[in-house]
């Protein structure tokens, strides 16, 4: 039953997702939470580790989860779940798309999907700030944040960032050189 709840999952996520792997995190995060496949801070280690794998981000996430939740079978299922629906799409897409792309619709279209990928990747981005600024014990609530505030930050963490944020804006540092810089600071700062 866990494979075809896996294969359901994904594939919905793989249908309705537009906008690639980072809009399609809350996605994949309400089908984790709905299941109880994995904990918040579980996810959050995936999406790294989805981030620095190659491949796309949705199916190695969608990978990671299916073998946490399943073994083997159930990162194979959850993968093909996720990468059918695109498959079939695009062959669909691929046939009529240059014929009508021009269409008056079609640009109507994708003007209004536009500002919803960017809400999607802006949620995503909640969420794993959520997980990574926040000590793990706190529930996300606003008001107690903002009364707690020096208690219920992760500084350690809001400084990785800071200098990340930095070095790969201002410096333009590459960023899987800045990937193993901040994962050398959160050991030297775990210590």
């Amino acid at each position: 039953m866990i494979y075809l709840q896996l294969f359901l999952s994904f594939m919905k996520i793989g249908l309705f997702s537009f906008g690639g792997g980072y809009a399609m995190i809350p996605l994949i995060q309400r089908e984790i939470e709905n299941h109880g496949w994995l904990s918040a801070s579980e996810f959050i280690d995936i999406i790294a580790i989805a981030e620095m794998t190659p491949g796309p981000i949705a199916v190695n996430s969608a990978t990671f989860v299916g073998y946490k939740a399943a073994g083997i079978l159930g990162g194979i299922v959850a993968t093909f779940g996720v990468a059918l629906p695109s498959l079939v799409l695009i062959l669909i897409v691929s046939r009529y798309f240059f014929k009508f792309q021009d269409h008056p619709l079609n640009k109507m279209l994708f003007y209004g999907i536009r500002p919803v990928i960017v809400g999607l990747i802006f949620s995503a981005a909640v969420f794993v700030a959520q997980t990574a600024f926040f000590k793990e014990d706190i529930v996300f609530n606003l008001s107690y944040i903002l009364k707690n505030f020096l208690c219920v930050i992760n500084f350690k963490s809001m400084l990785i960032f800071a200098v990340s944020l930095i070095c790969l804006v201002k410096f333009k540092i590459n960023p899987i050189l800045m990937i193993v810089i901040s994962g050398i600071l959160g050991v030297v700062f775990a210590f």
